[in-house]
């Protein structure tokens, strides 16, 4: 990068929002909204890919989402599996390594065991990070964070932050929602403190790598004083 080159968006994150009213909009089962969202998942994680990013961080399952009905959870829990036994052979080969942040062995076994061997085979990988927000709530994490630093000494933002999930992630640049709601659902709150925001009406189903690609162009464009001007 240039001197006068803007900085590029090293970490991205989405609250990837709307697979229930995509279905609804066209009168399918809320199921197969979420069965669409999996796609859009795979054609984001290549273009995070083929667009350079360090970390590409995906909010798939909030703390709050055990409210849905259990037909529903048990659903997702389906998706993710067969989404982890379907592509892991892809990330493994492109060079993408897959994180979990939250606490992810609140789940069944199967599924523990599951994302358990899908990281331990891309732990080694060097390319594109893959996190992906489990049974995650960013209020959890912060007091988790901070408990660990108190047991360890002082506590200051620089003693919280290394104990966060995303510790081992460049700094948060640019955090995406999709479907048009404004708000951050407790995910990544510390972590946004200077992030770009971006909220677009597309409803998740429908985001491709060229609303990635578009996004990134965006966050380039902005100026970011961090406070100063």
């Amino acid at each position: 990068m240039g001197k006068d080159e803007p900085a590029r968006a090293r970490h991205v994150a989405i609250i990837m929002d709307g697979n229930g009213r995509w279905a609804k909009k066209r009168h399918l089962p809320r199921a197969l909204g979420h069965q669409r969202g999996v796609e859009a998942v795979r054609r984001v994680v290549r273009g995070a890919r083929e667009l350079g990013l360090e970390a590409l961080t995906l909010y798939a399952f909030s703390t709050e989402n055990w409210r849905r009905p259990e037909e529903e959870v048990s659903d997702l829990m389906s998706l993710m599996k067969r989404f982890i036994v379907s592509d892991l052979d892809e990330f493994a080969e492109a060079g993408v390594r897959l994180k979990i942040i939250g606490d992810y062995r609140a789940f069944k076994s199967d599924v523990v065991e599951l994302v358990e061997k899908a990281m331990a085979r891309t732990a080694g990988n060097t390319g594109t990070t893959l996190a992906v927000a489990l049974n995650y709530g960013s209020q959890d994490e912060i007091a988790r964070a901070a408990a660990k630093a108190a047991a360890k000494g002082p506590v200051t933002p620089e003693t919280i932050s290394a104990e966060l999930d995303t510790a081992d992630l460049p700094p948060l640049d640019l955090l995406i929602r999709t479907s048009g709601e404004v708000r951050l659902s407790n995910f990544l709150l510390w972590q946004a403190a200077y992030a770009e925001m971006l909220f677009t009406d597309v409803l998740w189903p429908d985001f491709t790598a060229g609303h990635l690609k578009d996004a990134l162009e965006t966050f380039v464009s902005r100026e970011r004083r961090y406070g100063g001007r």
